[in-house]
């Protein structure tokens, strides 16, 4: 699986992805992510990918032409690559998007920032998305979500395979029941904490009933 993120800031994703899991994906070649800086695609003097918006208003606004020149050259012409802008406009992620986007080949993510981008910029992407009901001051932190959310749920990134089965949003509003490890009784000020029976009984299917009933489901 490959990512390709088109930033103005490159430097933001290299601690995150230098760590842990995805550092691991990389590094046993399941995953390929290829950071790319947007103003290499600038062709002035002082490398803008910005200007003020027509009509007036706060802020900068992203060049199209500019991105169109970034998005065209990353591009391949694999059919199971999607090209993603990240927006506050977009479509949220959810759970059910990982999955679907874990079954493509590659995903090029385009970063906004300052006011936003050009509108026409969407007439060369397949889809917006927003991580959810908020803003950033970038689509970064967007960009970092999905290539997680999304690696971790191909072949062999993570440890154990069923540790994406059983859990949060597996199942489209299913929270995943509670978990518990040593010690067995915690102990804070005059007050105990003790792990709930039942795990410690080893009997497998009093677990899996229990399990099951502290289940949420989110409304």
């Amino acid at each position: 699986m490959r990512f390709d993120i088109i930033t103005i800031f490159p430097k933001i994703f290299g601690s995150y992805f230098g760590e842990s899991i995805i550092k691991r994906a990389q590094a046993k070649k399941l995953v390929k992510i290829k950071i790319h800086n947007l103003r290499d695609w600038a062709t002035d003097k002082h490398k803008s990918v910005d200007d003020t918006p027509y009509g007036g208003g706060a802020g900068m606004v992203m060049k199209v032409d500019v991105l169109y020149r970034a998005i065209k050259q990353v591009l391949s012409k694999n059919k199971k690559t999607k090209v993603v802008l990240l927006s506050a406009k977009g479509k949220t992620w959810t759970q059910a998007m990982a999955h679907k986007y874990a079954k493509l080949d590659r995903v090029i993510l385009i970063c906004g920032r300052y006011e936003g981008v050009d509108e026409r910029v969407k007439e060369f992407v397949d889809e917006e998305i927003s991580v959810g009901d908020y803003v950033l001051t970038g689509g970064e932190l967007g960009a970092a979500v999905i290539v997680d959310s999304v690696s971790r749920l191909l072949p062999g990134v993570l440890g154990n395979i069923e540790s994406a089965v059983d859990e949060s949003h597996s199942q489209p509003g299913v929270l995943e029941y509670p978990h518990y490890t040593k010690p067995e009784v915690f102990t804070a000020g005059r007050k105990q904490y003790a792990v709930p029976k039942v795990l410690l009984s080893g009997n497998h299917k009093e677990i899996g009933k229990w399990r099951q009933g502290q289940t949420k489901y989110k409304k």
